[in-house]
């Protein structure tokens, strides 16, 4: 088989598989990306609190 009839193949492939994905609504897009950028923001802030403690007890110590 040509190399350029591997390709063929394989494109014809992906696009065959990609027919078969059940792709999520709007509606679900809009509201997973909202779940996503609520938690990343939410574990973001603890992180930041918890590098405000740690630096602030260090700082005693060190100085």
């Amino acid at each position: 088989m040509a190399m350029g009839d591997k390709i063929k193949l394989f494109f014809k492939e992906v696009w065959t598989e990609s027919r078969k994905v059940d792709w999520p609504s709007r509606q679900q897009t809009l509201r997973y990306t909202a779940l996503v950028l609520g938690i990343s923001a939410g574990v973001a802030v603890f992180l930041g609190a918890l590098d405000f403690v740690f630096v602030s007890v260090l700082s005693k110590f060190i100085i």
